[in-house]
């Protein structure tokens, strides 16, 4: 009876991870890539490229916007979407780019950055069009919150927040949770349970302190993780500058199939290095996944208008995909350990090219990212949830402890546990949660082009930009936390 048990459920595990493999692979090798693709040129031509005109100011935006008198800053909100967008995706995805796409993979990551960048501007800007206050004051919103005021469909942002619960705040956070075990036990023969318990007493000791505490932890870690992780690969690009120039001219010749690129005796084609390269970036900077757009709606920006925020969040892109991800690349083709016959997969790739160039020590300084990287994910992906278990309890706290305490069991869980089947069907809700939020985007497409232009129109003038909601007639009727003056910023 039990042999029998134990081969249904095996029959019964392996049909649903065929399932679930087969809709992934509809979901990330074709309609999301084209939508994201399509929306992302559609938005930076509709703006004028304005990810590249007005990048000098979006940088000025977020130096200006570090502190307000209340609620959370731009700055407090970049850091916490940065939190959540770099990860071991800016590692191994990388590294996974490379080995199945070759070296023009990259060219095509940085080209769906540049147009994402427009995506993300876009969506943050209905996620401050349209935010709320809570009891307590803290801004809400995200697309959620913008398909039901914006749409009139609340189902619709049910059905997304239920998405972005699942992957985001239960099953990606056990990934994380997973990924840190796994390092630390494979590295140092750490006890996997012991290392999953302290993981746990450290992410309950952030999240239970809301969107404030994990604001100001982000804060702290990812400029530390993002900042040595740079400079690592800079000392490595410094070693071999003088290669710097053929990796460059390979990417680009590869991207285009001018060179046939061929690494480690394996030819790529365009095709491959468009899809992995695309594909990649996409899952990497998370443009128009709707996740990000969560957290940007908690800011109060400066100035004080919905765009400022747009700005803000269109740089988490930039830095993601064509800052940190374009170092794991240059740290792995430099060091030429794709042309070795030995030559390492996924994360392993990059420790490979690490201790290559720097030597055994390195092993601790991957340990330490993938620990920051990680972590940092963990508390910026349950703060996504947290808005989203809001919205369904009508912007009440009702429930929210229950909630945190089902992330911290997730984490548990994915501390000791590895279970493909359960992160294939996050891959697939977070693919349900982007469709859902790109139809959002597109409808309400035209209201964010107003309101961005209407930023700049003021600026153009020479005025400091504010938001005059009695301009935007859509407005009139619903909701929303622009029916009030925000805080003044500090100067």
């Amino acid at each position: 009876m039990n042999t029998t048990n134990e081969s249904w459920l095996a029959a019964l595990n392996t049909g649903l991870s065929s399932v679930v493999n087969a809709i992934n692979g509809v979901l990330w090798g074709q309609v999301l890539v084209y939508l994201l693709v399509i929306v992302g040129v559609y938005f930076t031509v509709r703006l004028g490229f304005i990810q590249l005109r007005q990048f000098k100011h979006a940088t000025q935006i977020l130096k200006s916007g570090r502190e307000v008198d209340n609620g959370l800053s731009s700055y407090q909100v970049f850091c916490t979407s940065m939190a959540a967008r770099v990860g071991t995706g800016n590692m191994a995805g990388v590294a996974v780019a490379l080995t199945v796409g070759g070296p023009g993979a990259i060219f095509w990551m940085w080209l769906i950055a540049l147009f994402g960048m427009a995506t993300a501007f876009v969506e943050s800007t209905l996620a401050q069009i349209y935010k709320v206050k809570d009891i307590d004051g803290q801004y809400r919103g995200g697309p959620a919150y913008y398909m039901e005021q914006g749409l009139g469909q609340r189902w619709m942002g049910s059905l997304f927040s239920v998405f972005l619960i699942i992957a985001f705040g239960l099953v990606f956070n056990a990934v994380q949770a997973n990924t840190i075990t796994d390092a630390l036990s494979h590295s140092f023969g750490f006890n996997e349970t012991i290392t999953g318990v302290v993981i746990v007493a450290f992410s309950a000791f952030i999240i239970m302190g809301g969107l404030q505490k994990v604001a100001k932890a982000s804060t702290s870690i990812v400029p530390v993780m993002a900042m040595g992780y740079l400079l690592i690969a800079l000392i490595i690009v410094v070693m071999n500058i003088t290669e710097l120039p053929a990796v460059l001219a390979l990417i680009v010749k590869s991207a285009f199939g001018w060179e046939e690129a061929a690494v480690g005796g394996v030819a790529y084609t365009v095709a491959q290095a468009m899809q992995s390269g695309i594909a990649r970036g996409l899952f990497s900077n998370e443009a128009g996944m709707g996740s990000a757009a969560n957290v940007a709606a908690s800011a109060t920006p400066n100035p004080n208008h919905p765009a400022s925020q747009g700005f803000v969040q269109m740089l988490g892109v930039f830095v993601d995909t064509l800052v940190i991800c374009t170092a794991s690349a240059a740290m792995i083709m430099l060091s030429g350990v794709m042309d070795q016959p030995d030559a390492a997969s996924g994360i392993g790739l990059l420790q490979q090219a690490l201790t290559n160039e720097l030597g055994s020590w390195t092993t601790y300084f991957m340990a330490a990212a993938i620990i920051l990287f990680c972590f940092s994910s963990i508390i910026a992906n349950y703060s996504y949830a947290e808005t989203n278990v809001m919205f369904l309890n009508g912007n009440s706290k009702k429930g929210l402890m229950a909630f945190r305490a089902c992330v911290l069991g997730m984490v548990m869980f994915g501390s000791v546990a590895s279970l493909p089947v359960v992160w294939n069907l996050a891959d697939a809700s977070m693919g349900l949660m982007a469709i859902t939020n790109i139809i959002a985007l597109v409808l309400l497409s035209k209201l964010a082009i107003k309101v961005i232009k209407d930023y700049e129109t003021q600026l153009k003038q020479g005025k400091t930009p504010t938001f005059d909601r009695s301009k935007f007639p859509e407005l009139e009727g619903l909701e929303h936390a622009w029916q009030e003056s925000h805080a003044p910023a500090k100067k």
